[in-house]
């Protein structure tokens, strides 16, 4: 599929109401590998995309081609292709869950539920105290052309094999970032956004919304999660889940999709 001149690889399976599924970094829609499965069995048409820079999709070589205007353009683009006009179930982990909330904000006539894994609303993420901007300090990191991709790239990709437990995992992330010029793409998002980070005039959301954020996370503290609630004028619930790294779809899929479909079955009358 194309948006902005940028062919996106897009996989749908499954019929029923349809769940769009966003990976962040440093994933592909292959991050979705046990959940999709159970979804499809649930009842639910599942779509699910490389994002530009990711995977199978194109990724343009300009650090602007990755800002959130554009990122999210591409979702909707890829909706309008599908010709999906009903609303739609939304699930996003990582960047993925800020891409989610950036399109509940702007398109919410698009989205009848939205479920926001890991990450919370931009500014409840923004305003949760020093114990979180101490945790990302990867992003500071990311912003030097250069030495973000020589420290994951080290040592045949060591540093993002090691994020996977399982070898799956680690064999799809190492083929998704191998190729020339696929692990800058990924931090370009981190490039292209990070003003937005502390400047942005954001919104409130008016989509009901689940957040899940786990226990393990050593990137977000549950604050930045449990605070969205303040930025959501709509339904909305916390869960916690225990035992489980940042990559909840990958360490606890069965209770996750359980969460989505709960959260989601419960809008379909």
């Amino acid at each position: 599929m194309h948006s902005s001149g940028v062919n996106l690889h897009v996989v749908v399976d499954g019929a029923g109401p349809t769940i769009l599924l966003l990976h962040g970094f440093p994933d592909t829609h292959h991050l979705w590998r046990h959940v999709a499965p159970q979804l499809v069995a649930s009842g639910f048409r599942v779509v699910m995309l490389d994002q530009r820079g990711y995977g199978q999709s194109d990724a343009p070589v300009a650090v602007s081609a990755y800002t959130i205007d554009k990122i999210s353009s591409d979702v909707i683009e890829v909706l309008k292709s599908l010709g999906v006009t009903e609303k739609v179930r939304l699930v996003g982990h990582d960047w993925g869950a800020f891409i989610g909330w950036f399109l509940c904000m702007n398109y919410p006539d698009r989205f009848e539920r939205f479920v926001a894994v890991s990450v919370g609303h931009p500014l409840a993420y923004r305003n949760a105290g020093a114990a979180q901007w101490l945790k990302a300090w990867y992003v500071i990191m990311f912003q030097i052309p250069g030495l973000a991709e020589w420290l994951f790239s080290a040592s045949y990709f060591r540093a993002l094999r090691n994020l996977a437990r399982e070898p799956e995992d680690q064999a799809s992330r190492l083929n998704a970032f191998s190729p020339n010029g696929r692990l800058t793409a990924a931090l370009n998002w981190y490039r292209a956004n990070f003003g937005q980070f502390g400047t942005a005039n954001f919104k409130v959301s008016t989509v009901p919304t689940l957040g899940i954020y786990s226990t393990d996370d050593v990137a977000l503290t549950e604050k930045q999660m449990v605070d969205s609630e303040k930025y959501v004028k709509a339904q909305w619930k916390y869960v916690r889940i225990e035992n489980s790294t940042h990559w909840i779809p990958l360490d606890q899929p069965q209770r996750l999709t359980e969460e989505i479909v709960a959260w989601c079955q419960d809008s379909i009358s």
